[in-house]
Formats: structure tokens, C-alpha cells, sequence
């Protein structure tokens, strides 16, 4: 299917509140006294309506991440709904679709359309086929049947408009006299920052960071990302795990969200906390650990292979040394050239000299001296053969 004509993929709701509230913010700081209370208020509802967010909308609605009483979805449904990012519905169909479909053309906040389509252009031009239905497919059966789920939708933007701006106003209003600063401060510029916190998720989580668990999909970890979406930056971890209450699992890393969750079950309020094995979490660090020093390893020369090296019995080793004056030596199989080495050897040149035309495995591993990874690493260098067969015991080095 082709894709809907440019003039009607704008999304002309999405369109005008995100461009007019940050407009009236601006307004805000210019124009609108702040007093202490409302800016105090304005902070603890940012973090009402963002934690109705991460740890509604997203943890628990979208991914089912852990149980919760009827009383904390009820309000978590409204500190949702004064963040004004749609309705539950909404917001769980896309968010499960972007982890089906992470990258792809399905993906509905996929930055490789870019970082500016991923934070929020996706919102303002609809991402459909030509007959205007939304592209791929996801579960929804759990919400559709969940009662609280279609109440919100349906009655979305009387919520929405209450909750984000109404609500705000009235606490100022009614606890301090701060009428126009409860609007313009703890509804609408709180709002906008709640919104591009939330947008960073979809952007920054997917561009700042490392790939701590897999590098297969564009999801990131970093410390900066969590502070500025209420712990939801440990992005690459939340992609392999996707059902983990949490988004940070060292203690000290900053996840605000999963410390909400884990202080409700302490109450009774959530319960039944999903986490994955911790071996396996173990297993995909350690993998990417290892890609990572399988691409460092490959930068640096580690000399030929074996499949690279002749392969000489000893009969023909000896003779390089003797008729040729090849200056061979013979470790754990491993034929070494120290023609270049001799005079660099930190123990003196008697001990190498000595070597030449020898098995001196024996000497190498302890039996002069028991030597460490520098020594092993330059020899891989050093490596002109592999010794085929046994060498005469005459020719093996004892220890000293």
C-alpha cells in the first residue's frame, strides 16, 4: 500500500498543542510571576503526571510489567491523562508496535527517519498506509477487555483537558491565590516539559549511550537520558527486557520510576514485580562485552595464524639452524625466529643464544623463568612454523 498524500498526514491536534504550548511557556517566563509555592507545585506535578507516565502508561499498561491494586491504576490513570501524550490505548498500541517493529519502516518513532521524526515529528504527520490505517500489528486483547483502559479512551480529552491544565490551576488558585501562575506554570509549562522528557525516550534513548546488552537495534544506555525521562535512559537494557519493572538494575544508577513501583508494592498498591533472570542479563552484558574486545583485538597484529605457518618436523627445523644459521627456537609446539630479538631479551643474550636450535617450553614456563603475557604477545609476532612430530630429548631444555 502507498502512503496517504502529505496535505492529510498532518495531524492537526497533535500539531497545534505542540507547537502552541511551547509558545505560551515562552510566554511564561517573560510575562507570568512565579512565586515559590507554584513553583514547588509545578515540580511535584511534573513528576505526578511523568511518573503516570513511566510507571503507568508504560511499564505497567504497555508492558505489564508488574500487578497493581484497582486504586493505583485509577490514579495513575489520571496523573497520565494531565500528561496529555493520548489516551492509554493510544499510547500502549504505538509504544508496543515501536518494540515489535524497532528500526523499521513499522516503527512509528523509528530514528532512522531521523532524530527530529523519532522525538516528535511523528506525532504531527500521521505514519499510515493509504487507507489511512496505522502500520503493523500488536497484541491490544488485555486493554481492549480492561474496563478503566476504555473508560479513559472515551472520555480522553475532557480527562486530558482537566487534568493537565484545569486541575493545576485550581490547587494554585484555591491553595494560594496563584491563579494565572497555576495555568501558566504547573499546567501549561510543566506540561511541555513532561512532553519532551517523554519525547527523549523515543530520540536521545535511541542516539546518546552504549549498547550494554546487544547492538543489533539502535536503543542506548546513559546516565544523562535517565535523569531527563525519570530513569527510562537505560533504553538498551528496557529492549532486551522489555517486561522488567525495571529500567536500571545497579543501585546506583538513576531509575526514580522502578523505586516508585518497588516502595508501592510495599504497600500493597503494586505486586507480582517482573525482573529477568539475572543470569541472562549477565550473559547478554558479557556478550557485548566480548564483541567489544573482539573488535579491539582485531585492530592490533597478533601475528600469523597457524593455518598461516609451514609446517616443519624437527629434522628440518634443526637443519635451518645448522646449515642455514637460522636462529630457531622451539616453544609449546610454536617455532620463533629471535634473530631480531637477541640483543632486546631483558634476562641478556646468553639465555637466547643458548635457546637457539632447542625445545625450551620447559625454561620458558618456569623452569629459568616463568614468563607473563608481554613475553607471550611478542612472540606471536616471532612465529615462523609449526613443529610437526617429537623433538629428540636431547634437545629439550631442562629446568635450571
Amino acid at each position: 500500500m502507498g502512503q496517504m498524500p502529505l496535505h492529510k498526514r498532518i495531524n492537526w491536534v497533535s500539531t497545534i498543542a505542540l507547537v502552541t504550548t511551547p509558545i505560551l511557556a515562552v510566554y511564561s517566563f517573560f510575562y507570568v510571576s512565579l512565586c515559590w509555592q507554584t513553583a514547588l507545585w509545578s515540580v511535584i506535578y511534573y513528576f505526578i503526571t511523568g511518573f503516570g507516565i513511566t510507571a503507568g502508561y508504560h511499564r505497567y499498561w504497555a508492558h505489564r510489567s508488574y500487578d497493581a491494586s484497582y486504586a493505583y491504576q485509577l490514579f495513575m490513570m489520571f496523573a497520565s491523562s494531565g500528561a496529555a501524550e493520548g489516551s492509554i490505548k493510544w499510547w500502549s498500541r504505538g509504544h508496543r508496535t515501536h518494540h515489535r517493529y524497532t528500526d523499521t519502516d513499522k516503527d512509528p518513532y523509528s530514528t532512522k527517519k531521523g532524530l527530529f521524526h523519532a522525538h516528535m515529528m511523528w506525532m504531527i504527520l500521521k505514519d499510515t498506509d493509504s487507507d489511512g490505517k496505522l502500520k503493523g500489528r500488536v497484541d491490544m486483547t488485555d486493554l481492549n477487555n480492561d474496563a478503566l483502559v476504555r473508560f479513559q479512551h472515551k472520555y480522553f480529552l475532557p480527562l486530558m483537558l482537566f487534568m493537565a491544565f484545569t486541575f493545576p490551576t485550581l490547587v494554585a488558585g484555591l491553595g494560594w491565590g496563584d491563579w494565572k501562575g497555576g495555568f501558566f506554570w504547573a499546567g501549561v509549562t510543566r506540561l511541555v516539559f513532561v512532553h519532551h522528557a517523554t519525547f527523549c525516550v523515543n530520540s536521545l534513548a535511541h542516539w546518546l549511550g552504549e549498547h550494554t546488552y546487544d547492538d543489533r537495534a539502535t536503543p542506548r544506555d546513559h546516565f544523562f537520558t535517565a535523569i531527563m525521562t525519570l530513569g527510562e535512559g537505560y533504553h538498551n537494557f528496557h529492549h532486551e527486557f522489555p517486561n522488567d519493572f525495571r529500567n536500571a538494575i545497579k543501585f546506583w544508577q538513576y531509575d526514580p520510576t522502578k523505586w516508585l513501583i518497588w516502595v508501592c508494592s510495599l504497600v500493597g498498591l503494586t505486586y507480582n514485580l517482573n525482573t529477568f533472570p539475572n543470569n541472562e542479563i549477565q550473559k547478554g552484558r558479557i556478550q557485548m562485552q566480548q564483541k567489544k574486545i573482539d573488535a579491539l583485538k582485531a585492530k592490533l597484529d597478533w601475528g600469523p595464524t597457524d593455518a598461516d605457518l609451514p609446517k616443519w618436523d624437527f629434522d628440518t627445523f634443526i637443519k635451518l639452524v645448522k646449515e642455514e644459521g637460522r636462529r630457531l627456537i622451539i616453544i609449546e609446539g610454536q617455532i620463533y625466529d629471535v634473530e631480531k630479538f637477541i640483543d632486546h631479551h631483558p634476562g641478556g643474550r646468553m639465555f637466547i643464544k643458548s635457546a637457539i636450535g632447542r625445545d625450551v617450553t620447559n625454561a620458558f614456563n618456569g623452569g629459568v623463568y616463568f614468563h607473563h603475557n608481554a613475553a607471550r604477545n611478542l612472540l606471536q609476532r616471532l612465529r615462523v612454523g609449526v613443529l610437526k612430530g617429537e623433538v629428540p630429548s636431547q634437545f629439550v631444555s631442562k629446568d635450571e
